[in-house]
């Protein structure tokens, strides 16, 4: 029976042992976890003790003020103004500039005859080509005569011969509706009448071959290259 006791006894001291070991490891993490715990008030907000130092000696752990503890300093994010750049100058369109433009053409003809001369379509090559691009007037082209024969066929033959040149215009592209025609016969001749009046009719046809002609004009705007 002394013998139960005492084994009994000891059973009960060594559980004993144990629990306080286990209460001593228990209380050691208990500091360790809660060392840097802050002290709270009776509110549960922290103590404020204006940066000094103060800890309870209640609790399985002591209780810490914010003062125990270096302040970390906070960070304030510097605003960086973004950089102007200047806008790509853009520069104006240049305005079309157009020129005024007056061009003229002699066509000569062969005494009696309308039917152009080689030399004749060479200048209104020259003509047709000189009036491209060129924007305004249509073109004007009248025939005239010289004064031998009568009034009444050198008003034909200049008509013919006016009629002819707008036909050559035509088949180089200019538009018909864009040629005018007129006819002064034999009212406007270039030469002077006293000039021509030799009795020999060969001398006459020569000294009148300005009167046999046809004069094309035209005037417009074209842009200036």
């Amino acid at each position: 029976m002394r013998s139960t006791f005492s084994q009994n006894l000891a059973a009960a001291a060594a559980v004993a042992l144990a629990l306080g070991t286990l209460s001593a490891t228990a209380y050691a993490q208990a500091v360790d976890i809660n060392e840097k715990a802050l002290l709270l008030d009776t509110r549960g907000a922290p103590v404020m003790s204006s940066g000094l130092c103060w800890h309870s000696g209640y609790g399985p752990a002591p209780m810490w003020t914010a003062g125990c503890h270096a302040a970390v300093p906070a960070t304030v994010a510097q605003y960086v103004a973004p950089i102007a750049t200047a806008a790509p100058v853009v520069a104006a369109a240049a305005l079309p500039v157009y020129e005024k433009v007056a061009l003229d053409a002699n066509v000569l003809f062969d005494s009696n005859k309308s039917a152009l001369r080689p030399a004749g379509r060479d200048t209104l090559d020259a003509f047709v080509k000189d009036i491209g691009g060129l924007e305004g007037q249509s073109v004007r082209a009248t025939g005239y005569a010289d004064r031998m024969g009568s009034e009444d066929a050198n008003q034909i033959l200049s008509e013919e011969r006016a009629s002819s040149v707008k036909s050559y215009l035509v088949s180089k592209g200019v538009a018909s509706d864009r040629i005018q025609t007129g006819a002064r016969g034999e009212s406007r001749p270039s030469t002077d009448a006293v000039e021509c009046k030799d009795g020999n009719y060969t001398t006459n046809v020569a000294c009148m071959q300005p009167d046999r002609h046809v004069f094309i004009e035209i005037s417009g705007m074209r842009l200036v290259k």
